[in-house]
């Protein structure tokens, strides 16, 4: 948790430090802050530093939350597209999960941390619209970026990088939610641990591939080997 989040917190800085500030480079440091947010929350779940873990498990998802409308905001950005009504929705429906989740009395009652991941203990009529809205606006990311990559010969292989990006968490953690059923509950602890593989096609391929307003203070630049 603490390796993954100082690789995002890094991640973050990188492209704050490489890029000129512009709509995408915000997004992508945005993506970057709230994934690392996450891993930041369940260390402290996990016994770090002692802190409140309650306080922590809502940080927590309050950051995850956020994850869904982000991903649609980058690919309408990339794709220079605009759907005011798609966003209004993604960010109202992920505001009112933040709003239930940081308020809400009993929304987040507890948590147990395993080896390889946390479980947060949340209200279970919540449960069921909190995977819709996270799954259904995840895989509209994913459709929305192929469908834009195939109408249009702008930023082909910055959308493309990104579907896998955000297809490179959320495959792996169904397959194995299947595989083992009893890992449904630590879902968002799973699905943000493969999540740093998004983090990694962010910064190697999608900001290289469509910001256009680079600093001209650095040459370097990850590459990603596709």
């Amino acid at each position: 948790m603490l390796a993954t989040f100082m690789i995002e917190v890094a991640f973050a800085f990188y492209v704050i430090w490489r890029y000129k500030m512009t709509n995408i480079t915000r997004l992508v440091t945005a993506i970057l802050v709230c994934l690392a947010t996450f891993q930041a929350a369940e260390y402290m779940v996990c016994g770090g530093l002692g802190m409140q873990a309650g306080t922590w498990s809502r940080v927590g998802y309050s950051a995850i939350s956020l994850l869904p409308p982000l991903g649609i905001h980058l690919t309408l950005a990339i794709a220079k597209k605009k759907n005011p009504l798609l966003l209004a929705a993604a960010y109202g429906s992920a505001a009112a999960f933040i709003a239930y989740y940081t308020v809400a009395t009993g929304a987040i009652s507890g948590q147990t941390c395993y080896a390889n991941y946390a479980v947060f203990d949340v209200y279970a009529a919540s449960s069921v619209p909190y995977a819709l809205f996270y799954y259904g606006w995840l895989m509209m990311t994913v459709w929305l970026a192929v469908r834009y990559s195939r109408a249009t010969k702008h930023q082909t292989r910055a959308l493309r990088a990104l579907a896998l990006g955000y297809s490179a968490f959320l495959i792996p953690t169904s397959a194995i939610n299947l595989i083992d059923p009893s890992t449904i509950s630590g879902i968002p602890s799973i699905m943000c641990g493969f999540a740093v593989i998004l983090a990694f096609i962010l910064v190697g391929k999608v900001a290289p591939e469509s910001i256009s307003q680079k600093s001209p203070r650095q040459s370097l630049r990850l590459r990603m080997p596709f």
